[in-house]
């Protein structure tokens, strides 16, 4: 069909939910993905928008973002964000909408993310390995479109429409021949090259790139290898007439010839900016904060990482533990194998038990092969046991065995297996008030308490709100396409201050991101905050600015407002005339006070 994208061929290349807007509704068209319907609902359920608009709200708001943005003289494409569905899936299912417009027609196109993005949303959290280390996230976002590419339409007119949408999606591609020489480029990729075509175009892989030689050469490397072996190369180009672009080059097999190839080009020059702007002497391994108790904790894991014992990390729900693992995994002998983790909660002695240490086949109802547990998957590596105060007593029994032996015996096996695994623990209840009701064993308890680390709550470290709210902000507004917001109101920060935190650091950041998908001004109003702040009472929490330390106080103030002193002395709940006059009197020099 021409001028569309509805022939079911050119449409299989997406795992995706595709909608095309008519006149007073959306139409789901093509296939649907393998992961719709969700559990619980069969794949011959007729599937609606409507469906989906019930249930989601993040949806429907971005859908009436996405018919304002038709209906401007706009180009591009408008992104959802990441958002999860509960309610729908029964489980967080991450997903994100794209609208893209094509001629006269208008899709959204609805991709999920496999659960490992998760991890990405404590700091760009888990992605989830450095802070915006969700680069996997959007390797698996590119994967998907790549599919799309990777099945370039057999006619021209399919082929501009599958192009038409691969630009709107922002991924430029390139397709090279069995010889090696380019023979298409598309509409975005002359934009992401900012060459004539007529230069690439005919010329080999290797002379025909505007890129530095080694570039070019591990381009061409990636090409020879095996689909398996590849791995996206970073390129950065030196621009013309504007600031330095840097580009993500996946290398894919053109699935119609195996001998030609296809190359899909990613910008990626605002991730890379915003990874620059946080590694900083703010930040520790992906963890955001210099207060006094967090020196601490950064103090600790050095002296703990390399000693190869257990650790218990001890803290409140959402303080950041699993953060603090990986970082003593990555500073330990053992940063270059596996780091697993392992929840430890809402699991039966039997399925917690076949995760840990593994089962043979016939071991239990269902067990119709042999599985490997964590314990052999990290063999080298670290194993993350969170939540360890709610495994069960007989698993507790097994575990101490594993750690006493080196060994472990697979569900149903009576041989013995070595492991080398270094374990860490992780709860947010008091172990020892478990061990005295007869909920936890004291000598386990001894065990995994070798060396220990104790992580404060955010109430307890209030000076570092306005940094971990700067870290949240820049990685957020980046990942819901929020572009425009460009940063928080000193009100709605004093509301963060005051709050009590009893979620720490993961309420913060879902208050914060909450904020930034109701913000439809230029800054983030306290209006837009969720009901809990809303309700915050000065008059019930009020609070100093940051810590006893003036001279500290007055400069995270400066920090926070880019160096804008009204703004700062209001920040700090200071007349101006009083804030210029301990700027005096602090000796703080104008280029400290510019942040």
């Amino acid at each position: 069909m021409s001028g569309s994208v509805h022939d079911p061929a050119l449409l299989s290349v997406f795992d995706a939910l595709i909608f095309q807007k008519t006149v007073d509704r959306f139409d789901c068209v093509g296939d649907l993905p393998s992961w719709f319907p969700p559990p619980g609902l069969s794949r011959e359920t007729e599937l609606a928008p409507g469906q989906l608009l019930e249930h989601s709200f993040f949806l429907q708001h971005f859908l009436h973002e996405a018919k304002a943005w038709w209906d401007s003289t706009e180009t591009g494409q408008r992104k959802s964000g990441l958002w999860s569905e509960p309610a729908v899936f029964g489980e967080d299912v991450v997903l994100e909408a794209t609208a893209v417009r094509h001629g006269s027609l208008r899709y959204v196109i609805l991709q999920r993310f496999g659960p490992d993005i998760l991890p990405i949303q404590p700091l760009l959290q888990k992605a989830r390995e450095e802070q915006l280390s969700h680069r996997q996230a959007v390797k698996h976002h590119e994967r998907t479109r790549a599919q799309l590419g990777s099945r370039l339409a057999k006619s021209e007119q399919e082929r501009d429409d599958v192009m038409a949408v691969l630009d709107g999606l922002g991924l430029g591609t390139i397709m090279v021949d069995a010889n090696r020489e380019v023979t298409f480029v598309s509409a975005k990729a002359r934009e992401l090259l900012q060459t004539d075509p007529d230069r690439i175009i005919g010329r080999s892989l290797v002379e025909g790139l505007p890129w530095k030689t080694e570039d070019r050469d591990r381009v061409e490397e990636m090409r020879r290898l095996p689909g398996s072996q590849r791995q996206a190369v970073s390129v950065v180009m030196d621009g013309k007439n504007r600031s330095a672009t840097a580009l993500e080059v996946e290398v894919q097999n053109d699935p119609r010839d195996p001998r030609k190839t296809i190359l899909l080009l990613k910008d990626v020059t605002e991730m890379e900016e915003l990874r620059r702007q946080l590694v900083g002497p703010t930040q520790f391994h992906n963890l955001v904060g210099k207060c006094p108790a967090m020196r601490v904790v950064y103090e600790r894991i050095r002296d703990i990482a390399t000693v190869d014992v257990p650790v218990l990390i001890d803290g409140e729900t959402g303080t950041g533990k699993e953060l603090v693992a990986r970082a003593l995994h990555q500073l330990s002998p053992r940063h270059g194998h596996p780091f697993l983790p392992v929840n430890c909660a809402g699991l039966t002695d039997s399925l917690l038990g076949s995760q840990l240490f593994g089962h043979k086949r016939g071991a239990f109802t269902g067990a119709t092969s042999d599985h490997a547990g964590f314990f052999e998957s990290a063999e080298g590596g670290t194993l993350l046991l969170d939540e360890i105060g709610d495994m069960p007593l007989p698993i507790q029994t097994t575990l101490l065995r594993a750690l006493q032996e080196g060994e472990i015996i697979r569900l149903g096996e009576s041989r013995p297996r070595k492991v080398n695994v270094r374990v860490l623990a992780a709860t947010n209840q008091h172990l020892q008030e478990l061990v005295d009701k007869g909920a936890f064993r004291a000598d386990l308890l001894y065990r995994i308490r070798v060396a220990r680390l104790r992580l404060p709550p955010l109430r307890e470290r209030r000076e570092d709100i306005p940094l971990l709210c700067t870290a949240f902000f820049e990685k957020s507004r980046v990942a819901f396409g929020k572009m425009h917001v460009h940063g928080i109101a000193p009100e709605t920060m004093q509301r963060f201050l005051r709050y009590s935190w009893p979620g720490n650091v993961r309420e913060l950041q879902a208050a914060l991101e909450y904020a930034l998908i109701h913000c439809r001004s230029e800054i983030v109003l306290p209006t837009d905050l969720p009901p809990e702040l809303c309700d915050v009472s000065p008059a019930v929490q009020s609070l100093p600015f940051v810590k006893p330390n003036e001279r500290q106080r007055i400069l995270d103030a400066l920090t926070q407002t880019k160096g804008k002193r009204a703004q700062a002395a209001k920040l700090a709940g200071m007349s101006r005339s009083t804030f210029y006059r301990r700027l005096t009197e602090l000796k703080i020099a104008p280029e400290e006070s510019s942040g």
